[in-house]
C-alpha cells in the first residue's frame, strides 16, 4: 500500500561542523521569535538558517530568506559541513526522553522509528491518511522554502501499525553493538541517537513489510501538502516523469502506533477575550454536564492544581471531562458531559473525540465569534494553561484530556479530518539530522 525507499541522506559532518546538537532544531512551527533568533545566534551553521531564516530589510521577489537558504544550503555541500552518504540507507533513530509533567522518579520512555523517503500519494489513494485540516499561509511559507532549495529539512512523522514490532526489530538487530552516527542530549535533555542502515537484503526486507501498511501522518500536515503541490509544479514545468523523480518522494519518520514510547499530549486552550461569570457559565452549560467544583486560596493554589488535573484525568478515562478556569476567579471547575449528551456508539469517529465535544459544546458557546476563537492561546503544560489565567495572560483555560493514538487512527481511517490543535504527538523529531536532498 504505502510505498517507502532507502535513500542517500545528506547529514552534517561533525568533524567539520562540530557538536551536532548546535547545528539542529526543533521543527519550524513550534519555534517563537525569541528561539529563532536564539538559534542563528548559536551557530553559524545551525539548520535555522536553511528551514526558518531571518527576515532583513529590503527584502523582495530576488533576495529573501529563501533565497538566502538556497546559496546557504549550496555553500554547506561545498565547504563540507553537509555531506551526501554514498550508500542507500534506512536511518534507525531512537529518542530517549522523560514525558512532560512526570512525576518525580518515574523512568524514561523510547520512541523508536527510522528516516525513509516515502512515495508522494493523494489523501484519497488510501495509502497515506491525515487526520487534521492545514491552513494556507503555512504551506504558501514551506513551498516557497522547496521551490528555492529543492530539499527537505526536516522529516513528517508518520505512524504505521506493526502490532509485533518487526520492522523495527530487523532495524534494532543490525545496529545492535554498533556506535551511532550520532548520540547526544538536545536542548530538551532528549537523548538522540541515529544509526544509517545500509545492508541491502535487509533494506528490502523492510520495503517489502511496509507495502502492507497504511501511513498515518502524526506530525507535518503542512509539509505533506507542500510537498505534494511541489511535485504537481515540477510535472507542469517538465512534463510526464519517465520513472520516479526526486520530488515524488518526501522525508518522513516512520514509527509503529503501537510503540510504547509513543506520547500524545493534549493541546489546551486559552482564551483571551472576555468571558462570562462563573454564574453564567453555569447556566449556559448546565443542561449538558455536572460541575465539581475545586476552590483554592492564594496558598493553596499550586496544590489544588495538582489535584484538579489529576482528577480531570482519573475520571476522563470513563466519560469527558473538561476543566475550566477562570481569571479572577478562586475556584477550578470540572465538567463532566452528562450521559444523555454523550456520543453514541453509531456517531463518527471525529464527533465522539473529546476536543469535538469541547469545541461544539463549550468553545462555541463561550466564544462564539470567529475573532474570539481566533485569539485562542495553545499549550500542551496543564499547569501553564492556569498559569496563563493567574497572571492574566488569559481570560480563560479550557482543559481537556489528549487524544488517544486509537482514536486518531479510527478519524483518519474514516476520511475524516480532527479539528484544529487536536493533537500534540511528543517527541518532536529534530529538525537537521538527516536532510533529503532532492536533485533536478
Amino acid at each position: 500500500m504505502s510505498q517507502i525507499f532507502p535513500f542517500q541522506g545528506t547529514l552534517y559532518d561533525t568533524a567539520v561542523a562540530g557538536d551536532i546538537g548546535n547545528v539542529v532544531a526543533p521543527p519550524y512551527d513550534i519555534i517563537d521569535a525569541a528561539a529563532q533568533r536564539a538559534l542563528h545566534d548559536r551557530h553559524p551553521w545551525n539548520i535555522i538558517r536553511l528551514e526558518l531564516g531571518l527576515d532583513e530589510a529590503g527584502d523582495g521577489p530576488a533576495q529573501n530568506r529563501y533565497t538566502r537558504a538556497s546559496v546557504t544550503l549550496q555553500e554547506w555541500l561545498k565547504n563540507g559541513t553537509l555531506k551526501r552518504d554514498q550508500q542507500p540507507a534506512l536511518y534507525y533513530h531512537t529518542i530517549e526522553y522523560l514525558p512532560p509533567c512526570s512525576a518525580p522518579g518515574q523512568p524514561t520512555k523510547v520512541l523508536r522509528g527510522f528516516l525513509a523517503v516515502a512515495k508522494l500519494e493523494t489523501f484519497d489513494s488510501g495509502h497515506i491518511y491525515p487526520h487534521e485540516n492545514t491552513r494556507g499561509a503555512a504551506k504558501t511559507d514551506r513551498l516557497n522554502l522547496l521551490e528555492a532549495c529543492h530539499a527537505n529539512f526536516s522529516p513528517i512523522w508518520s505512524l504505521y501499525s506493526d502490532p509485533q514490532g518487526l520492522i523495527i526489530g530487523l532495524l534494532e538487530a543490525d545496529v545492535k553493538g554498533k556506535p551511532a552516527r550520532y548520540d547526544f542530549h538536545d536542548d530538551a535533555g532528549c537523548r538522540q541517537r541515529l544509526w544509517a542502515v545500509t545492508e541491502p537484503e535487509l533494506l528490502g526486507r523492510i520495503v517489502d513489510a511496509m507495502q502492507t501498511k497504511s501511513l498515518f501522518i502524526a506530525d507535518g500536515h503542512h509539509r505533506y501538502e507542500t510537498a505534494l503541490n511541489y511535485q504537481r509544479l515540477r510535472r507542469q514545468q517538465s512534463g510526464p516523469p519517465a520513472g520516479r523523480q526526486p520530488y515524488d518522494s518526501v522525508l518522513m519518520l516512520l514509527a509503529p502506533l503501537e510503540d510504547p514510547g509513543l506520547t500524545v499530549l493534549p493541546t489546551h486552550r486559552v482564551t483571551t477575550t472576555p468571558l462570562p461569570s462563573v454564574q453564567q457559565i453555569r447556566a449556559i452549560l448546565d443542561d449538558s454536564f455536572e460541575f465539581q467544583e475545586f476552590p483554592f486560596t492564594v496558598s493553596t493554589r499550586n496544590s489544588v492544581a495538582g489535584q484538579f488535573l489529576t482528577n480531570l484525568r482519573t475520571n476522563g478515562r470513563s466519560a469527558p471531562v473538561f476543566g475550566l478556569a477562570l481569571k479572577g476567579s478562586d475556584r477550578y471547575l470540572a465538567l463532566t458531559l452528562k450521559p444523555a449528551h454523550r456520543p453514541s456508539a453509531q456517531a463518527s469517529p471525529r464527533a465522539k473525540l473529546d476536543v469535538s465535544l469541547l469545541q461544539q459544546l463549550i468553545v462555541a458557546k463561550l466564544c462564539p465569534t470567529q475573532q474570539e476563537q481566533e485569539a485562542i492561546l495553545y499549550t500542551k503544560d496543564g499547569h501553564e494553561a492556569l498559569e496563563w489565567v493567574t497572571q492574566g495572560t488569559g481570560t480563560g483555560a479550557l482543559l481537556l484530556n489528549a487524544t488517544k493514538v486509537s482514536e486518531v487512527q479510527a478519524v483518519a481511517t474514516a476520511g475524516e479530518r480532527m479539528p484544529h490543535k487536536s493533537t500534540y504527538f511528543f517527541p518532536k523529531p529534530l529538525t537537521g539530522l538527516v536532510i533529503n536532498v532532492m536533485e533536478g
